[in-house]
């Protein structure tokens, strides 16, 4: 989480009084109501895409339980909608993601929360379910990911950042360690020893920074993000879904056993990919020389 936390303030709205010229009357009207507010997360969809974009852009699309709980819901439609073969994560405004609202884990009446709860309920089933989409996930950072909007970002399985995103892993300036998936997937990423220093420094890294450390896959300029990373999400939702989602199994058992149950499980996922039609359209495309036509199945 990061040192991020808004409290949210409103206004009385005083009756407002509309002349009506050529009338003996005046009409005393309400004032006009506020249109309602936008959801937490916004999602569409576009040529088998599923665009996730976090929408709270007065606070850096920090997460909220209503902003963790939608995301995990639209995660959960997109494993069971067929009609989805990708999914694009992004930010509104001038953030990515700036962590944990601390306006929700601050303490109230003198009693600390448990912290772990905002761990357990929101974050953890998150990046569970990016990790476990078999499907393509690609991220386009927009701006600043700290704490575990950084870590958000890391789980997904192609990162584009603006040029002028930044990183931070900022739980320690808070006292706290990180969560969301850091302590997993930094290591794994970037080395014991620069994840190490990533998260007891808590320092800012660059874009470029995160992209020579392997956390990025390419850095674009800022108005060129949208496009490039929806194009490569567009792309990914043309290709063999089965298989691309069967490469993520495989690199997510990869992380935690050894060489040869690796390789047994390896022999496993390839029998089962090759039984399926998008396998035997490609077989069929490359004879004939021509560009295959995958159905995700």
């Amino acid at each position: 989480m990061t040192l991020f936390a808004v409290l949210y303030t409103g206004y009385d709205a005083s009756d407002w009084s509309y002349g009506v010229e050529r009338t003996a009357y005046s009409l005393r009207l309400p004032f006009p109501a506020e249109s309602p507010p936008l959801p937490p997360l916004l999602v569409s969809h576009e040529s088998g895409v599923a665009r996730l974009t976090l929408n709270r852009p007065d606070v850096l699309n920090s997460v909220t339980r209503e902003l963790g709980g939608a995301l995990q819901q639209a995660l959960r439609d997109a494993a069971t909608d067929d009609g989805v073969r990708a999914v694009l994560l992004t930010g509104a405004g001038r953030g990515f993601c700036a962590g944990q609202d601390l306006a929700e884990a601050m303490p109230a009446d003198g009693t600390i929360p448990d912290l772990g709860d905002f761990v357990r309920e929101t974050w953890n089933p998150v990046v569970s379910a990016i990790r476990h989409l078999e499907k393509p996930v690609v991220c386009a950072v927009n701006g600043v990911a700290a704490g575990a909007g950084a870590n958000l970002a890391f789980a997904c399985d192609i990162v584009f950042a603006a040029s002028n995103a930044t990183f931070v892993q900022s739980f320690a300036r808070i006292g706290v360690i990180p969560d969301s998936g850091g302590t997993f997937l930094l290591p794994r990423l970037v080395g014991l020893h620069r994840a190490t220093a990533m998260t007891m420094l808590a320092e800012k890294m660059t874009a470029e920074q995160a992209r020579d450390w392997g956390l990025v896959h390419q850095v674009v300029a800022p108005e060129a993000l949208g496009d490039t990373a929806f194009a490569t999400a567009a792309h990914l939702a043309t290709q063999p879904t089965r298989a691309l989602g069967m490469i993520k199994r495989a690199f997510n058992a990869s992380l935690g056993v050894d060489v040869d149950r690796q390789l047994a499980y390896e022999e496993a996922l390839q029998r089962e990919a090759g039984r399926t039609a998008d396998y035997a359209e490609g077989v069929h495309a490359f004879l004939e020389k021509r560009t295959p036509r995958f159905t995700g199945q």
